[in-house]
């Protein structure tokens, strides 16, 4: 492990993937990166080297994606409100960790997050920072970081504007990175291997 922070993970891996495969036959977070690794592991095993537990959090009925994020080492919780959206999935994950001292969100479907950038916020984070994500040439990218002060906060989210709202806040620490993996996801077959 590159760094022990003392957050939980939270690994959102419920979404659909319609712009991937808009039939839904295949899900994006079970292809593979050129190096034969599915999507979803890596990014799990990328946040799995700074924070001990990470709970993935997935759809009903994604149960090869979850043996995958089993495998990864992640603990699996199925959200029945994951169809309502990226908010109601990190409620959920928020729930099922309600006594962690502080999270950090990562998506499954950036597997090229670089370690130092997660690293980063994990240490901001366990520092005391409330909030905390990391930007690239300005933008904002993931994962972030959430102290436990805003639990109620994120157990209230809903629908799929996630936690926007809350990361505009002025409290927000805002850790520029040299690294455009903090943007980069997987949307499209040709995607994969961009990355």
């Amino acid at each position: 492990m590159a760094y022990a922070s003392l957050a939980t993970g939270i690994l959102l891996a419920a979404g659909y993937g319609t712009r991937f495969d808009p039939h839904g036959l295949h899900n994006k977070l079970l292809a593979r990166l050129p190096d034969g690794t599915p999507v979803a592991h890596e990014a799990a095993h990328r946040l799995l080297r700074v924070v001990s537990s990470v709970l993935a959090i997935v759809r009903p009925g994604s149960e090869a994606l979850a043996r995958v994020l089993n495998d990864a080492g992640c603990d699996v919780v199925f959200a029945a409100s994951a169809e309502r959206g990226m908010g109601a999935s990190l409620a959920a994950g928020i729930a099922a960790s309600a006594d962690a001292d502080g999270w950090i969100v990562a998506l499954a479907d950036m597997p090229r997050i670089a370690l130092p950038t997660i690293e980063a916020v994990a240490r901001a984070l366990d520092a005391g920072a409330s909030l905390v994500a990391p930007f690239h040439d300005g933008q904002r990218g993931h994962p972030v970081g959430f102290g436990a002060e805003h639990r109620d906060a994120l157990l209230a989210l809903d629908g799929d504007t996630g936690a926007k709202a809350l990361l505009m806040s002025p409290a927000l620490t805002r850790i520029e990175v040299d690294d455009a993996g903090i943007l980069r996801d997987v949307d499209t077959p040709e995607d994969l291997q961009g990355i």
